[in-house]
């Protein structure tokens, strides 16, 4: 189908034709995680009918956003990633979310979660203390892997040896994404664990003492 446009002359209107589709962010939000199955985009995306999630999907293909590839044996299956240029939507979604951070309020009982979902907020906050390396991050919901650097990536899967591992309990999660605490605000407060020997930790162990 051709796509749909607004027709106006402007940079962020263009953007708009390609990423401004009811769940394309969201799905962005979760390849930026690496390759994923479609199976497992959706049940990491509730609430998106089958046929929404292709017909996005097919719409990001066709926009040069993502593409589809058979992985090789064992796995044998097709899974979807991002382009580079669909990569480039990482500070997007996070300046989209430090600005929608106020309106989380307290979690709704119809509020869907996943452990993945607050690796955004911190890799802003991991980024700014200048150092590289590969985070554990420990929450209610699961366990999730963040790498700082160049390329910063997250997903469920290990990234290599964590240089730090952070633990938060519910409460400290809900701060956090709200913009209410930063993680060395919270490590001083001893609101959350750190321990490890990289760099990172290192960090932010000395600012914790």
């Amino acid at each position: 189908m051709p796509r749909r446009s607004y027709d106006q002359y402007c940079a962020a209107a263009r953007a708009l034709d390609s990423v401004g589709d009811r769940w394309t962010l969201l799905i962005v939000r979760e390849l930026l995680a690496g390759p994923r199955r479609y199976t497992d985009l959706h049940a990491d995306l509730p609430g998106v009918s089958t046929d929404m999630l292709a017909t996005r999907l097919k719409d990001m293909e066709r926009d040069g956003l993502a593409g589809r590839r058979r992985l090789g044996a064992p796995a044998s299956v097709h899974v979807y990633e991002l382009t580079s240029r669909g990569r480039a939507l990482l500070p997007v979604l996070q300046a989209l979310g430090e600005w929608g951070a106020a309106d989380l309020a307290e979690r709704r009982p119809t509020d869907a979660v996943r452990a993945h979902w607050l690796a955004l907020p911190l890799l802003r906050q991991l980024e700014g203390l200048g150092e590289v390396g590969a985070v554990e991050v420990r929450v209610d919901e699961g366990v999730f892997h963040l790498r700082v650097g160049e390329e910063p990536v997250y997903g469920d899967g290990a990234l290599g040896e964590a240089d730090v591992r952070l633990t938060l309990d519910a409460e400290v999660c809900g701060a956090v994404a709200r913009g209410e605490v930063g993680l060395v605000e919270a490590a001083r407060a001893g609101r959350l664990t750190v321990s490890g020997e990289g760099a990172l930790a290192k960090r932010l162990l000395a600012e914790h003492a």
